[in-house]
C-alpha cells in the first residue's frame, strides 16, 4: 500500500523512461488565457440551454479567452438560472437575432438533443462556428447533413466530449500516454453510469427519438476516448445491445447499453447505463482503464470507493511500481486550445475528423444494436 502513495515527484524520479517523457509534458501548453491576463479573443453566444452542461461549457469557453455577449431559450425558468448566473449576458428576442449578430464568431447550445444538429447547421450557414453538447448529432441522416455543411463552409463544428476534456484526471492521462507512460495502447475500458433523478427529468429525456438512444447519448463521450487514447483513425463496430430492463412504464427509453469495438490501433468496451444507485456520493462512479503494453492507467474521474475524497483520481501501474494522482490542481486546456482554433483556423483541441468519427460509431453501434430482454 506505500507504493500506492507515492508522488509525482518520486514517479519522474524513479522512472527514466517517464522522466524522459515529463520533458515532454514540460512543453505542453497549459496555461489560460484568464491567467495570462489578456482581453476576450472571441465573443459567443447561446442557444438553448434545455441541459445543465452548458454551464461548464460556457466557463470552459470563458477561461480559453471568449465573452459571452447574449442567449437565447424558450423556457423561463431555463432563461432566468442562466440569467442569474452569467448577467452580463444580453438575453435575445429570437435566436436570428444572435444568428445574424456579425459581431459573434461562435454559438454553444445545449438544446434537446434531436435540435442541436438542425441548429448547428444553421450556425455554420451564418459563417460562425459551434460547440454544442453530446450527442451532439443524433441520426446518420443528420450526421451526413453535418458533415455536408461542414465542409461546405469550412466552420468548426466541435462536440464537447465533456468526460474526457473537462476532466483533469482524463487529461493528466492524455499526456502520461503520450510522453509513453504505459507503451503503446492496446485497449480502453470506459463504463459511464448515471444516475437517473426521474423527478428533475423532463419529458423528452424518457423518449428515444429526442435523444437518439442511451449509446448515441452517454456512450459518445466513451467512443471519442477510445479513440483518443488508441489513436485510431478508423474503426468498426463488433457488437452491441441494448435495453430497457427497468422502466417499463417509460417505454421510449433505453438504460443498459454496451459495445465492443475495434480500431486499426486498438480495441475498445464500452458500458453505459442509468443504475447509479442513491448511495454513492456522485451521479455515477465514471471509470477508464487504458491497458498498455508497459503498464495500464485507470481513472476514477467523480469517485473513488475505496477512499480517496472527491474526483479526479488517476492510478499508474508500470513495470517499477504503483502511483497514485490527485489530478485536482492540473489545468483544462480545451477552453484555451479550442478559442485559439477559432481564431486561427486551426484544429489543436479535436480535430474535425475524430468529432464526427465518435459520433459515427456511436450512431452505428445504436442502429445495429441488439435488443436485450430479461425474463423476470
Amino acid at each position: 500500500m506505500k507504493n500506492l502513495l507515492f508522488n509525482r515527484r518520486r514517479f519522474i524520479k524513479d522512472s527514466s523512461t517517464i522522466a524522459a517523457g515529463a520533458a515532454l509534458l514540460s512543453s505542453f501548453p497549459t496555461s489560460s488565457a484568464a491567467a495570462s491576463g489578456n482581453a476576450s479573443k472571441i465573443k459567443f453566444s447561446v442557444i438553448n440551454i434545455n441541459h445543465s452542461h452548458i454551464y461548464g461549457m460556457v466557463d470552459a469557453v470563458t477561461r480559453g479567452g471568449g465573452e459571452l455577449v447574449s442567449f437565447y431559450a424558450k423556457e423561463p425558468d431555463l432563461v432566468q438560472a442562466f440569467a442569474k448566473k452569467y448577467p452580463q449576458a444580453k438575453l435575445a428576442r429570437n435566436q436570428k437575432e444572435i444568428l445574424e449578430d456579425k459581431s459573434v464568431q461562435l454559438i454553444l447550445s445545449s438544446g434537446i438533443p434531436v435540435e442541436r444538429a438542425p441548429l448547428g447547421i444553421e450556425v455554420m450557414k451564418h459563417g460562425k462556428d459551434y460547440l454544442v453538447d453530446k450527442p451532439g448529432i443524433t441520426s446518420l441522416e443528420q450526421l451526413a447533413e453535418v458533415r455536408h455543411v461542414q465542409k461546405e463552409t469550412q466552420r468548426i463544428y466541435t462536440i464537447m466530449y465533456s468526460e474526457r476534456l473537462e476532466n483533469k484526471a482524463t487529461v493528466k492521462a492524455g499526456e502520461l500516454v503520450k510522453a509513453g507512460a504505459i507503451g503503446n495502447v492496446i485497449q480502453t475500458i470506459g463504463m459511464g453510469p448515471h444516475r437517473m433523478n426521474i423527478k428533475s427529468r423532463p419529458e423528452w429525456f424518457f423518449d428515444k427519438k429526442y435523444f437518439g438512444g442511451i449509446i448515441t447519448d452517454i456512450g459518445s463521450h466513451q467512443f471519442d476516448q477510445f479513440l483518443f487514447f488508441t489513436g485510431s483513425t478508423k474503426a468498426d463496430i463488433v457488437c452491441s445491445q441494448v435495453g430497457n430492463v427497468h422502466y417499463p412504464q417509460y417505454p421510449g427509453f433505453e438504460d443498459f447499453g454496451d459495445v465492443t469495438v475495434k480500431g486499426d490501433k486498438g480495441t475498445g468496451y464500452i458500458r453505459v447505463d442509468w443504475f447509479t444507485p442513491d448511495g454513492l456520493k456522485s451521479w455515477g462512479d465514471g471509470r477508464l482503464t487504458i491497458l498498455g503494453t508497459d503498464g495500464y492507467i485507470e481513472l476514477r474521474k467523480n469517485i473513488d470507493i475505496a477512499g480517496h475524497e472527491g474526483g479526479n483520481h488517476l492510478f499508474l501501474v508500470n513495470q517499477k511500481e504503483t502511483i497514485y494522482m490527485d489530478c485536482n490542481k492540473d489545468p483544462l486546456p480545451f477552453g484555451e486550445q479550442f478559442v485559439n482554433d477559432v481564431i486561427n483556423r486551426t484544429e489543436t483541441a479535436m480535430t474535425q475528423a475524430h468529432c464526427f468519427l465518435a459520433t459515427e460509431l456511436a450512431l452505428k453501434a445504436q442502429q445495429h444494436a441488439q435488443k436485450l430482454e430479461f425474463k423476470k
